[in-house]
């Protein structure tokens, strides 16, 4: 049996970390590694303390918005969101880390990883935002999808 890569790894942890997801309409899950140890994790949901979609409804979805549109129509953070903001809660830095996450950051969570310090971001699933991707060039992060199915047992380049 051939071992996962680490990217293959981390990204899994990023899945399964999305299982905890309130959100209605998408389950996004981050994890923030450096040097091969899980730093921080996330996944989006509400605030600590107050009632999740799963349990009030979802606004962006009676008001009809699309994806992508009106994120501050939102109660619940990013996943990228939560695992910096975890992050700094415990006091750790996240400075010359990776994230893994389940959906491809949207321009809000692109500055926050850009201010953040994170210098690469792998990705399971395509999210169209022009202005996270010009972002992220402008910023010369690394940024690159994984198949996963595809890139099973080859190895990664060092986490």
């Amino acid at each position: 049996m051939a071992r996962k890569s680490k990217d293959v790894y981390f990204s899994e942890i990023a899945d399964l970390v999305s299982s905890r997801s309130t959100c209605l309409r998408n389950q996004v899950g981050a994890v923030i590694v450096r040097e091969s140890q899980i730093l921080s994790t996330g996944y989006n949901g509400a605030p600590k303390g107050l009632a999740h979609c799963d349990e009030v409804g979802c606004i962006r979805q009676v008001k009809g918005y699309k994806s992508g549109e009106r994120h501050e129509m939102c109660r619940g953070l990013h996943a990228e969101q939560n695992a910096i903001i975890q992050a700094s809660y415990h006091g750790i830095s996240i400075k010359g880390a990776k994230i893994y996450v389940t959906t491809k950051p949207c321009s809000i969570c692109t500055k926050m990883l850009i201010n953040a310090g994170i210098r690469e971001v792998i990705y399971i699933e395509e999210y169209d935002d022009e202005l996270a991707t010009q972002l992220f060039k402008e910023a010369n992060m690394i940024v690159r999808k994984i198949d996963l199915k595809r890139n099973f047992g080859r190895s990664s380049s060092g986490t």
